[in-house]
């Protein structure tokens, strides 16, 4: 079972940095979503790609990783694209 180890982005309605300081760890799905027969709901057999651990650092999300065995890979950060203006550019 090969895991993901990352730090989130932040999402489209956040303004600040908010729930970005933490790393996570997620499983890969093993086997491609199906949709369901009866609802139509994407869905798969492996509940494992439900799993997001939280930690508080990089080496402690691979600390857990190394002792359960499990492979992972470590995705770099993200850099951030600052466009700095003023409200008075508004009306430039």
């Amino acid at each position: 079972m090969k895991a993901r180890i990352f730090r989130p982005a932040k999402t489209a309605m956040q303004s600040g940095k908010g729930n970005t300081r933490l790393w996570l760890l997620e499983f890969e799905a093993d086997a491609a979503k199906r949709p369901d027969p009866l609802m139509g709901w994407a869905g798969g057999a492996s509940t494992q790609s439900q799993v997001r651990l939280k930690f508080d650092s990089c080496d402690a999300a691979i600390a857990y990783a190394d002792k359960h065995g499990l492979a992972y890979e470590v995705l770099p950060d993200q850099p951030r694209a600052l466009k700095l203006q003023s409200y008075a550019d508004n009306f430039r």
